[in-house]
């Protein structure tokens, strides 16, 4: 065994697709902390930073066993002593691609997929509480659940159902990542409930530029984190690239014109929130659709979460950042589509309803976003009622006013007195 026997290029590829997407959650912490009100910002930004810091320990210690060790019966949850700590990765594997740039890049995932949720409960959750629920859901929902959509089968190895048995497209993450989280923070906002002024008080951002540059760096991420997921600097992490390019812009424009037609305005929030929304849709589909496919995704999907964040105000939960409608529904969005936008052309090599393939690989998409999303909500909901219950989830309705900031941190996020 050599050092060039290892391919450096890829290797070099998977290490930086990595960074971009670990500084995604610095980028989530400033697009939710700009969205909420200034009492609360800090608390906003310390929840994603808390996951980075819970979810990277726990992903060494046994979260990659779990989601990549050997399958323990169903495609259902690897071993979770196979890789122990990552001590067996430590010496060279002799694979192009080493298993520990792999195990790094996958760890990334799994800090965002928790990130994401905080957004549905802020400015009223207990700060205490939420270290908590981070630790027992990235174990019990986010590891497993990985293990069935991005741990395929290999020679000696067995994977998850969803991604060998039922046959599933999911590129880099539209269930596992995005209905996951999107299901998960609508169990979390119905457990915690609405806010104390959520119906009679202006819940404006308190400062969108923190909001646009959040997502701008959410987007400079999410080219790691769908052209990084090819695997490989070639042809496929090229077509990722376009495609995510293309849908993140078809989808601002998509909620923008939606937003003018209905509020007659084109909102710097609106355009902030689009971005994400086409992001989030082209995630499962950005080796399976042709650029023209991630356009019609686009739109599709800024149309359809522009309109579906006011459910949430016909159905009475109070999902504070528009995790739900952005996330949830935008996940959903992105996998059922491909099964209608499939190109044979792509580098998937499977063609949807539109190319000739008929209902098959619909149904799959279909029924696999549906289990991850039943799954996510009900395990979710049960760890929430749970922690609430116990040792209190809420925050009380004196802290939540005074703000959580002051409360839990002890600090303010603009001093203005100094």
């Amino acid at each position: 065994m050599t050092p060039y026997d290892v391919n450096s290029g890829d290797t070099a590829w998977i290490l930086t697709s990595a960074a971009l997407v670990l500084l995604m959650t610095p980028g989530l912490a400033l697009f939710y902390g700009g969205m909420v009100r200034r009492k609360a910002v800090l608390n906003m930004m310390m929840m994603s930073f808390a996951a980075l810091a819970i979810v990277s320990v726990l992903w060494v210690l046994y979260g990659y066993s779990m989601a990549f060790g050997d399958d323990l019966g169903g495609g259902l949850l690897g071993n979770p002593v196979q890789h122990l700590g990552l001590t067996d990765l430590l010496a060279d594997d002799g694979a192009a691609l080493p298993t520990l740039a792999f195990a790094g890049f996958q760890a990334v995932f799994a800090v965002i997929t928790v990130a994401l949720i905080s957004g549905a409960i802020a400015d009223r959750a207990k700060f205490s509480t939420w270290l908590i629920f981070v630790a027992i859901w990235a174990t019990v929902v986010y590891f497993p659940i990985a293990h069935w959509v991005f741990d395929f089968d290999a020679e000696g190895h067995v994977g998850g159902w969803i991604a060998n048995r039922l046959a599933a497209l999911d590129f880099a993450g539209g269930t596992a990542v995005h209905i996951n989280a999107g299901a998960a923070a609508l169990a979390l906002a119905l457990v915690l409930g609405q806010r104390h002024d959520w119906r009679s008080a202006e819940m404006r951002p308190h400062n969108m530029p923190l909001v646009m540059l959040g997502a701008g760096l959410l987007w400079f991420g999410w080219f790691g984190f769908n052209a990084g997921s090819a695997l490989t600097a070639g042809h496929t992490a090229a077509f990722a690239w376009v495609n995510t390019l293309a849908a993140g812009g078809a989808a601002t424009l998509g909620w923008l014109i939606t937003e003018r037609i209905r509020d007659h305005r084109f909102s710097s929030l609106g355009a902030a929130s689009g971005i994400v929304a086409g992001l989030v849709a082209i995630t499962p589909a950005a080796n399976s659709v042709d650029p023209i496919g991630a356009i019609l995704l686009g739109l599709i999907s800024g149309v359809v979460c522009c309109l579906a964040i006011g459910l949430k105000f016909r159905f009475g939960y109070d999902d504070s950042l528009d995790v739900v409608g952005v996330h949830l529904i935008g996940g959903i969005v992105g996998t059922l589509l491909i099964g209608l936008f499939a190109s044979p052309a792509s580098p998937a090599g499977v063609a949807g309803l539109l190319y000739g393939g008929g209902f098959d690989q619909l149904w799959r998409q279909a029924v696999g976003a549906g289990v991850v999303l039943v799954v996510s909500f009900a395990v979710t909901y049960g760890i929430g009622w749970a922690l609430q219950r116990t040792i209190g989830f809420r925050a009380t309705p004196e802290h939540e006013q005074a703000g959580i900031d002051t409360v839990w941190h002890r600090e303010e996020a603009y001093d203005l007195a100094n």
